[in-house]
């Protein structure tokens, strides 16, 4: 098993589009992953996003009332339509009274590849043995958790239909 990177997928049962714009839209992005953009998703630039709970799952976003509030910024790498999004933020920043931004960040990488029965969705998260020894493994099996649940919030928020 790898220390250094995190890989989920979920097949989702929607279309190409309609997932993309789930995942690229920093909108529709943070319905579901339970957080609030200062801007879109553009190559090159860096977006501050606020934790905020999920609005798709009450049990959820209960959990993650605590976090509410805090913020991290994330930089956006790539956005290539339709087919993947990439960013880099700081791994399971959650203490507010630390400064993170001298440490190395990872990067996460959302591929879409359309399948028969819909689209399967590809998260990898990589980087996590630059990651400073104290925090690295707290670091990694938080993010472990937190992907695994975040792949079954983007299947039921894309089942809840088109946003309003």
């Amino acid at each position: 098993m790898s220390t250094d990177r995190i890989e989920k997928e979920v097949l989702l049962r929607a279309s190409l589009e309609r997932v993309w714009r789930a995942i690229s839209d920093s909108e529709e992005f943070g319905r579901w992953f339970g957080v609030r953009f200062d801007g879109p998703f553009v190559a090159g630039q860096s977006v501050n996003g606020v934790m905020t709970p999920t609005e798709v799952d009450e049990e959820v976003a209960a959990a993650q009332q605590p976090y509410a509030g805090e913020a991290d910024k994330w930089h956006i790498v790539a956005v290539e339509p339709p087919h993947r999004l990439a960013y880099r933020w700081h791994p399971y920043a959650v203490d507010p009274g630390t400064d993170y931004s001298a440490e190395p960040t990872t990067l996460v990488e959302f591929t879409l590849t359309e399948k028969p029965d819909g689209v399967l969705l590809r998260i990898v998260e990589s980087g996590f043995d630059a990651i400073p020894a104290e925090r690295r493994v707290s670091a990694f099996e938080a993010n472990s958790e937190g992907w695994a649940a975040q792949t079954e919030l983007v299947r039921k928020y894309l089942a809840l239909g088109e946003p309003v």
